[in-house]
């Protein structure tokens, strides 16, 4: 099992950069891939980004390619999503999440086992 911390999240204004850390327990964390998911109030849960235990695969969602970066270091339990050129639309709660099976990089949320408690991003126009 593997449980999964968020951080990094808060207020920034359109343009601006944020990055996101996940955190990971457990000493299995560099077999997992991980993704994140974002949810604005009202509105589906929505892939943004995907990585293999290996760094190998690497996904992401149409609406944030060429702005969004996902990495990960498995020394440190963590995986990273470095956010630049933010649009008041990229506004929700970011969630990380682990799959088991980590070599695939999914893209659908129920491909994922374990989820953190997300963090907020906010981007003001």
């Amino acid at each position: 099992q593997v449980q999964l911390v968020e951080s990094g999240g808060g207020l920034v204004q359109a343009g601006g950069s944020l990055r996101l850390t996940c955190a990971a327990s457990g000493r299995t964390f560099s077999n997992y891939g991980i993704a994140w998911f974002r949810q604005a109030p009202g509105k589906e849960r929505e892939f943004v980004s995907s990585i293999s235990w290996g760094g190998a695969r690497r996904n992401y969602g149409e609406s944030v390619k060429g702005r969004f970066t996902i990495s990960r270091d498995n020394a440190v339990n963590s995986v990273y999503l470095q956010m630049n050129s933010l649009k008041p639309e990229d506004t929700a709660v970011y969630y990380c999440a682990a799959d088991r099976q980590g070599s695939r990089a999914g893209v659908l949320s129920l491909q994922y086992d374990y989820w953190g408690q997300g963090t907020q991003v906010t981007v003001s126009s």
